[in-house]
């Protein structure tokens, strides 16, 4: 059974931190891309971070550029994503997703190319 299981998110002040986790169990881990998507409330599902399956390439969107850091151990099955300096207008639900790609340095910031997802975990930031 394919899963992606989020955690590490909760309530933070405006300037902390958390780090979301994705573990991901019931398919080749090292065949996927690994995305992180957020929707807050009233807006669309935004693409926040990706990681490429060879750990080599990633991508950030420009509202959290500087702030969120993606990575992988790929020994583990995990994808991290690392926020920092934390804003309001973070608060979300944030998902990860797995995309099998063909080539190993590229994965896509668009959720329709995301095959399986997880059931995602809320952050909250209070200003």
């Amino acid at each position: 059974e394919v899963q992606l299981v989020e955690s590490g998110g909760g309530l933070v002040q405006a300037g902390g931190s958390l780090r979301l986790s994705c573990a991901a169990s019931g398919f080749t881990f090292d065949d996927y891309a690994i995305g992180w998507f957020r929707r807050a409330p009233g807006k669309e599902r935004e693409g926040v971070s990706c990681i490429s399956r060879s750990g080599g390439s990633t991508y950030s969107a420009d509202s959290v550029k500087g702030r969120f850091t993606i990575s992988s151990d790929n020994a583990k099955n995990t994808v991290y994503l690392q926020m920092n300096s934390l804003k309001s207008e973070d608060t979300a639900v944030y998902y990860c997703a797995a995309d099998k790609t063909i080539d190993p340095n590229y994965c896509g910031s668009s959720w329709h190319l995301y095959e399986y997802w997880g059931q995602g975990t809320q952050v909250t930031v209070s200003s």
